[in-house]
């Protein structure tokens, strides 16, 4: 044994071997003799169990293809790509909405040169971030003012600690919701320095909840729209006209936090219950926040649109520092936003509305495609079946409907659908899809028609490794 371990390529034969790969030598020196170096006590351990017994298993010509593979899966980067078989289009786990190319474009661009992003071409100055959207915001929305932040969450927060801190804010008992990640709006209010006031019950709540609590501390009305929850049976919201006409009569502003938020109206496609931003303001909201990376499909940003007089008071506020997006939002955001100039335009470039609304015929024909592939990917050891099924807008929009279309089954000789998902995850690049009565299921809802010979490849990986 003790010769065994002798006989291991020095470091600097493995070096050498590993650069002669093109691929290898654009890696970092340091990184790959860290992995080399775990490689060569992985190679220690077989021998010590007996997996290596004999000399020719240990010439570097011999380890060297095993050695090369091992590097490379160790050395991708943490953060990776995914294919998303799941059927769940705004993914919170997988990045939420997926760019549109002109937004790709733009922050390539914002990147790799220079920018205006805080200069006023027009007068040589220094200018504001937030002109390159806001009156776009203003056009698409019907708002008078709009500011851009890091999050739906830091909206909110900056909208409380602004207009309401050391005041209180009254809100349904049926709105106070959780986001992901456990986070609730009355945590959101309380960290903003504002004080909660529920009235209501968790199912009725009526004008009169409202008013009965305004006092002198009084600072806010507000809503928070159930994006990713439903009440349903006996139920009462007061709606925003009447809020407003109540905000009117005592001097209040109206808050809204649309959650997730659209500028599509997907009503026309029978997906009802979600106001659009631009619906919202014409009824005489104040203040209104929603994301950008959800529905929208842009990336991360929390929007707040409203009436002039209090989106220039956030403005103002020192805590927006804190919270400002970047060049790279900004360009996307910018580049989004102008395919909503067009709405029949958004529909067919926006990534997440594309699929949100894909016909039911479309997806079948990708099934096939998706099926074909698999089919010929494995081969006989595979049994690949269509089926109806459905997917979901995810991104806690829309959480009663689901949209319908076609699933593929996939069943491997000798492997379980938990094994065969399981193994997916470490293929390249990895493939997340679903598992339902014990069938794993590949939506193709979620794929682009660039992945399919992807997600077949990924298929064959998984199968290989298993058999292996």
């Amino acid at each position: 044994m003790s010769k065994l371990f002798r006989l291991l390529p020095s470091m600097d034969q493995i070096l050498d071997g590993l650069m002669a790969d093109r691929a290898m030598a654009r890696l970092p020196r340091p990184l790959i003799k860290e992995h080399a170096a775990a490689f060569l006590d992985l190679c220690r351990e077989e021998i010590r169990s007996g997996a290596i017994t004999g000399e020719a298993q240990l010439t570097l010509d011999a380890l060297l293809p095993r050695l090369t593979a091992y590097v490379r899966a160790a050395s991708r980067p943490h953060f990776r790509r995914v294919l998303n078989a799941t059927g769940v289009v705004v993914h919170t786990n997988l990045g939420r909405s997926l760019l549109a190319r002109p937004a790709i474009e733009a922050v390539a661009e914002a990147c790799g040169h220079y920018s205006n992003c805080e200069f006023d071409l027009a007068t040589g100055k220094r200018g504001s971030r937030y002109s390159h959207v806001e009156k776009i915001l203003c056009d698409i929305t019907g708002a008078e003012a709009a500011l851009v932040v890091n999050n739906n969450a830091a909206a909110v927060f900056i909208m409380l600690e602004t207009l309401a801190k050391r005041r209180e804010v009254i809100v349904s008992r049926g709105q106070l919701v959780e986001i992901g990640g456990s986070f609730r709006i009355p945590d959101v209010m309380a960290k903003s320095g504002a004080s909660l006031r529920e009235v209501g019950a968790t199912n009725r709540t009526h004008v009169h909840d409202y008013e009965n609590a305004i006092n002198d501390e009084t600072a806010a009305l507000m809503r928070v729209h159930t994006s990713n929850f439903r009440v349903v049976g006996f139920t009462k919201e007061v709606t925003l006209a009447e809020m407003r006409e109540l905000g009117d009569r005592y001097g209040l502003p109206v808050i809204e936090d649309l959650g997730s938020g659209t500028l599509y109206a997907l009503a026309g496609e029978g997906l009802l219950g979600e106001p659009t931003v631009q619906q919202v303001v014409a009824q005489g909201a104040d203040v209104v926040s929603f994301s950008g990376d959800k529905v929208l499909g842009g990336p991360q940003a929390g929007v707040i649109v409203g009436r002039k007089k209090y989106i220039d008071r956030i403005k103002k506020n020192p805590i927006n520092r804190a919270v400002r997006i970047d060049k790279m939002t900004l360009a996307a955001l910018e580049a989004t936003l102008r395919l909503y100039l067009d709405m029949d335009e958004a529909r067919r470039t926006v990534p997440t509305l594309k699929m949100i609304t894909a016909s039911q015929d479309s997806l079948k024909s990708k099934a096939r495609r998706l099926a074909d592939a698999v089919r010929k990917a494995l081969g006989e050891s595979v049994q690949v079946a269509l089926r109806k099924g459905f997917s979901r807008v995810g991104g806690g929009a829309f959480p009663e409907y689901d949209l319908p279309g076609t699933l593929i089954s996939v069943l491997v000789d000798g492997i379980s659908a938990d094994d065969l998902r399981e193994a997916l995850l470490h293929t390249d690049p990895p493939l997340v899809a679903r598992i339902e009565d014990d069938a794993f299921l590949l939506d193709p809802r979620t794929l682009g028609n660039t992945e399919i010979s992807l997600a077949a490849e990924a298929l064959r990986q998984a199968v290989e490794s298993l058999k292996a």
